[in-house]
């Protein structure tokens, strides 16, 4: 027996089996070690070749779980083709062609791990008998979590961009919203928005937690970059919660409710994705609430508070800045988002 093969066999079979289930069922602590280096060195790959090229960068995600689905394919068929390796005689040729290669192997535990049956090939009695059910029982529990990973990966992508577009649907700025929200007593048309924005929010948070490829899956348009929508809803609910009156402000709870739901969903990406930014974003214009006659709190004051949320908006920006993306402008209109 070459135990060499057998070890390096036992290795890549545990190595892909860790990071299988670590990555497709362990929805707490994100992907698994090899997948986590697999996305960080294929989006740093694409962000260096083309960081100005949205189309390329759409392809990230897809291109992610592609490689990420390839690579447990040929870790989990290579260490099963290293076990069956690893003594002589263990495949019989049911055709009596001669002695078993190398190709004879892979192709023997190929069909074994897809689950085809054993081929033109069959394992001697014993334990070679059980580890081929084995291998069998391995490509079954593959199969099942890769289709249920991807299917749910793929319904959490649409609802990213779900929660991205029900937010440009109120406005392409935080400014342009509150001015178009405005109706001479308050913001309370806001109400019945924000609360929907904070489900899907919430929704989209625990998304990223179980998938975490979610966060490569680039979109090129900007209207349904969830980043942006992030971004405008935050500093909506810092111009609702520091800019303007307290008598006019929407309801406390559901100002707070929904920044607490940003708060969880920066603190998610944070722990493995974005890194605060080293400056602080341009601040919320007051002149544009000023000119749809919206009430607004001095200049001064307004300072003050954003002063004390620095640190918050440096990992929105943080965040826009690992995603491509450019800080969204109260100039721009739904025409040049588009």
């Amino acid at each position: 027996m070459n135990v060499w093969y057998l070890l390096l066999g036992v290795v890549l079979l545990g190595g892909v089996t860790v990071d299988l289930l670590w990555t497709t069922l362990w929805i707490s602590e994100g992907a698994g070690p090899l997948t986590s280096l697999l996305m960080a060195w294929t989006w740093r790959a694409l962000r260096t070749v083309g960081p100005e090229n949205n189309r390329l960068l759409s392809l990230s995600g897809p291109l992610i779980l592609a490689l990420g689905l390839s690579t447990w394919i040929v870790l989990l068929w290579s260490g099963w083709t290293l076990v069956f390796a690893s003594a002589e005689h263990v495949l019989v040729d049911t055709l009596r062609r001669g002695p078993i290669t190398w190709t004879d192997r892979v192709y023997f535990t190929g069909y074994a791990i897809f689950t085809l049956g054993n081929g033109d090939f069959a394992p001697r009695e014993g334990s070679w008998q059980v580890l081929t059910v084995l291998a069998s029982a391995s490509g079954l529990l593959f199969i099942t979590l890769s289709i249920t990973y991807m299917l749910s990966l793929l319904d959490a992508v649409t609802q990213k961009r779900s929660f991205a577009s029900t937010v440009r649907t109120l406005g392409p700025s935080s400014e342009e919203i509150l001015r178009t929200s405005w109706d001479e007593d308050g913001f309370r048309g806001l109400d019945l928005p924000l609360n929907a924005i904070t489900t899907q929010l919430n929704t989209l948070t625990t998304n990223h937690k179980a998938y975490p490829i979610l966060h490569y899956f680039y979109s090129q348009q900007p209207n349904e970059a969830a980043v942006l929508g992030i971004v405008i809803l935050d500093e909506l609910l810092t111009l609702l919660r520091c800019g303007v009156p307290e008598a006019v402000r929407p309801d406390a709870i559901l100002v707070r409710s929904a920044r607490t739901s940003v708060q969880n969903y920066l603190r998610t990406l944070q722990h493995t994705f974005v890194e605060p930014a080293d400056r602080t974003p341009p601040p919320p214009d007051l002149g544009r609430l000023r000119e749809g006659n919206v009430p607004t709190v001095s200049d001064d004051e307004f300072a003050s508070s954003l002063d004390e949320l620095s640190d918050r908006r440096r990992v929105l920006l943080g965040l826009v800045d690992s995603d491509e993306r450019d800080w969204p402008s109260p100039d721009e209109s739904d025409d040049t988002i588009a």
